[in-house]
């Protein structure tokens, strides 16, 4: 068989080429320290290292969300702590303010002074930032400012009641935060209570307040529990002569305490048994226009001889009234529209009154009248009650078109509760004190805020000892995670090693030979080259 020379450089450059490449390889290996450099080197094992690199890369992620939450917690504690010695050292002055007997006025003033600079120092620890800048009693709303003094004594949250979670495992999950809501708002309190709150809608610029405001007469506002209190500002012209005033209503009856009350900025508004103060000029609304639909009387009909029906409809309410009666003038009609009796036996109309009363409607020889502006439509009639009345009742009827409902003024509201924040109980402690002027009434007043003040702040001091147990265990669980995270950490990476690391030895060795036959495949090559009948000839 005959060997072309193009066949021996073919060869040749094949097998250097082969050579070259695995001494590159294994050079490649000694420098990166890496067995597989490829998937094609050991596709199996290129697998397991993919799977392994990722345990390892969420090992370590779980290691900084330990360190996070370990930080966020410390910080929590910390303050946790320093909140508990305050309202330890608020119990001791609430103990000292109660020896009434004894201390004069000047003695409190001292009190007070301490006690507003302890109310000043626990509200800016219970807006604690962590070093994100993040609020760490405000729920999910970090960026929140969760507790602000809204005056008179009267403070709000405006966080939520999200508690954050890290993952310090695969399995375990840790709660870094805790509500400002649930640690300092919800405190059982001695007795039933109330907090005070304006409407988010008051348009009153500047706006006005509403105090913190007290429990006066238990027993009155135990009654009252636990329905709530609505105070309605109303137009001036609701009263005779003219003047600022408002409404105090029960919420879920609507029952009326206090009518038309005449309002004084800053004074003392006291009902069932609550009492608080608001400051500042409230918007009163806006009047009604009332609603009117006029008689005008046509021909008489007697309606003892055969009733009709006419539907009422006022604000999307709608009833229905009988008319029994002989009609000989607009009087006539509006007692027909009034009865409280029936002329024909079990005809209706002795319910009229009871209805109209229900929709707002007032009747009299004039016609329809609607006070709180909502329009009346009268409708659904037939002939002889269009005669009587003289407007259009059949069919869709006739409404009215003057009326306009009122807009109402700002609205406050007293909320029965058994809960009471820590900083309104230290600030009706505070205020209490400062209404002490030496009388007894002033001094057994006082003494009752002090009783009540003292078991609210022991429940306070249990609900913080409550929370710093739990972060104490959450603590105890991130220190068990970290070293659970540790070990298998080292695992993985033994594994990882064994299957991914390089033998330094192995590989010495390897590029030893490798290089060997380089070497000799070039030599070889010379040789081979030089092979030519060409060279022979003379």
């Amino acid at each position: 068989m005959r060997v072309s020379t193009s066949q021996i450089f073919n060869i040749a450059n094949i097998g250097m080429a082969n050579a070259q490449s695995a001494v590159t390889k294994t050079q490649e290996q000694i420098a990166t320290g890496k067995r597989v450099l490829s998937p094609a080197d050991d596709p199996v094992a290129a697998t397991q290292i993919l799977q392994l690199t990722q345990e390892v890369a969420r090992t370590e992620q779980f290691s900084k969300n330990i360190d996070i939450a370990e930080n966020n917690l410390n910080l929590e504690e910390v303050a946790l702590k320093s909140i508990t010695n305050l309202v330890q050292r608020m119990q001791e002055l609430a103990v000292s303010a109660g020896n009434t007997a004894v201390l004069t006025t000047d003695d409190y003033k001292a009190i007070i002074a301490e006690a507003d600079s302890r109310i000043d120092e626990l509200l800016n620890l219970q807006n604690t930032r962590n070093a994100s800048g993040q609020y760490i009693f405000a729920g999910y709303q970090g960026a929140t400012k969760p507790f602000e003094a809204d005056g008179g004594g009267n403070y709000s949250y405006h966080g939520d009641e999200g508690q954050l979670r890290l993952n310090a495992s695969d399995s375990v999950t840790v709660p870094v935060s805790d509500s400002g809501k649930r640690i300092f708002v919800d405190v059982e309190s001695s007795h039933n209570t109330f907090y005070t709150e304006a409407s988010a809608s008051n348009e009153a610029n500047p706006p006005a307040r509403i105090s913190v405001g007290e429990v006066v007469d238990q027993e009155l506002f135990d009654e009252l529990y636990p329905d709530d209190l609505v105070i309605r500002f109303n137009n001036p012209s609701d009263t005779n002569p003219p003047a600022s005033n408002f409404t105090v209503l029960e919420r879920t009856s609507g029952k009326v305490l206090l009518a038309n009350e005449r309002y004084v900025d800053g004074g003392e508004i006291e009902v069932a048994g609550a009492k608080f103060n608001i400051f500042g000029a409230a918007y009163p609304g806006q009047a009604s226009t009332p609603a009117t639909l006029p008689f005008t009387f046509g021909a008489p009909v007697d309606f003892s001889a055969a009733a009709s029906e006419v539907n009422i409809t006022v604000g999307g309410r709608t009833e229905t009234l009988v008319l029994d009666q002989n009609v000989t003038n607009a009087a006539d009609l509006a007692n027909a529209l009034t009865a409280t009796a029936n002329t024909v036996a079990n005809s209706g109309a002795s319910q009229n009154a009871a209805k109209l009363s229900s929709l707002g409607i007032n009747v009299d020889a004039t016609g329809f009248s609607v006070a709180g502006g909502w329009n009346v439509t009268v409708a659904y009639g037939d002939a002889n009650t269009d005669s009587v009345m003289g407007f259009a009742t059949t069919g869709v009827g006739t409404t009215s078109v003057d009326g306009v409902v009122g807009e109402a003024g700002d609205s406050f509201t007293v909320n029965s509760t058994q809960k009471q924040g820590l900083l309104t109980s230290l600030s009706r402690f505070s205020q209490a004190m400062k209404e002490f002027d030496g009388s007894q009434q002033s001094r057994d007043h006082l003494e009752d805020v002090v009783a009540k003040t003292i078991t609210n702040l022991d429940n306070a001091v249990t609900n913080l000892s409550i929370v710093q147990g739990e972060v104490g265990a959450r603590l105890n669980t991130l220190e068990s995670a970290k070293e659970l995270n540790a070990d298998n950490k080292l695992y993985t990476e033994t594994v990882l090693s064994d299957l991914r690391d390089l033998d330094y030895a192995e590989a010495a060795t390897r590029l030893e030979i490798e290089s060997f036959v380089l070497s000799a495949s070039q030599q070889s090559f010379i040789k081979v080259s030089n092979l030519s009948l060409f060279n022979f000839l003379s």
